[in-house]
């Protein structure tokens, strides 16, 4: 139960950064960069710490200047003010803008000063470029794709996947619901399996489906709006599932690191799937000790 709690308040302060960049009239890869910025940001920090919409904000803040769209701090509090409760808008403390200023400086630390953040926008429009076959059916599944990448953005897949995987992911899931058969694409050679093989060698569909599944899993969260949102976390809410969640996620992302160096996807790609293995595993034992 914690974990689909944590799951839904994912969910809502992504709604939350959607519908704040919307009502500030910034640009969608803004708003996706802010999504982004809050993913890596609350993988190191807790959210007792550091509140949700406080930190929400702060990213958002931070990826308007990043992106070249920025908006005066000020203008930001004026919109929260419009967007949330009395009890949520308190959480900003006396002094709002210096509350955003401060944990966007602990927000620049915790990633390290790296504020470059790729989407799988792009990536899904060069892959759409090489496939054949019916072009309304497949601008359908380019559209659907284009949905299900920005709802992934309040999920970790972003932490856990290079961009260009999701694009495939999402593209493959898309595909499959819009019925849209990929038979044939530009490039095809005697050694391609599936389309994607000329983009990212030895990528194989249980990992895709992986993917999908966790793309998938958030149609079943209920739809809130922000006023409305129960308070996050509530008292006395036992942390397992977010702390669960965290060090799954930390490995994983610095094993990115560890083997960027990879000269092949595939060594990547299976070690991450190793390590996936090893650490589902010790989840399953450690329940035992809470």
């Amino acid at each position: 139960m914690e974990t689909l709690y944590f799951k839904h308040h994912d969910f809502l302060f992504f709604s939350f950064i959607m519908e704040l960049g919307k009502a500030l009239n910034l640009s969608h890869n803004t708003m996706a960069t802010g999504a982004v910025y809050y993913q890596r940001f609350y993988m190191f920090h807790t959210f007792t710490d550091f509140p949700r919409f406080v930190g929400a904000t702060s990213c958002l803040f931070l990826a308007g200047k990043a992106e070249e769209t920025p908006k005066k701090c000020r203008d930001l509090v004026k919109t929260v003010r419009q967007l949330t409760n009395d009890k949520q808008f308190a959480t900003f403390g006396t002094d709002p803008r210096e509350e955003i200023m401060v944990i966007e400086r602990v927000l620049l630390q915790t990633i390290k000063f790296d504020l470059q953040v790729e989407h799988p926008y792009a990536s899904i429009i060069k892959f759409a470029r090489s496939l054949k076959g019916d072009q309304a059916k497949l601008q359908k599944m380019v559209q659907m794709s284009w949905t299900f990448v920005n709802d992934s953005l309040c999920t970790t897949l972003s932490l856990q996947w290079e961009p260009e995987i999701i694009a495939i992911a999402v593209m493959y899931l898309a595909a499959k619901l819009s019925k849209f058969e990929v038979k044939d694409w530009a490039g095809r050679t005697s050694y391609h399996r599936h389309w994607w093989d000329q983009f990212v060698q030895d990528l194989e569909t249980t990992e895709l489906e992986e993917i999908c599944h966790q793309v998938l899993d958030l149609y079943t969260q209920p739809v809130t709006a922000t006023k409305e949102a129960a308070e996050s976390p509530p008292p006395g809410a036992n942390p397992k599932g977010e702390i669960m969640e965290k060090l799954y996620v930390i490995i994983l992302f610095f094993t990115s690191f560890l083997f960027c160096s990879c000269s092949h996807a595939y060594q990547v790609n299976k070690t991450k799937g190793d390590i996936r293995s090893c650490i589902n595993s010790f989840i399953s034992h450690s329940n035992t000790f809470w």
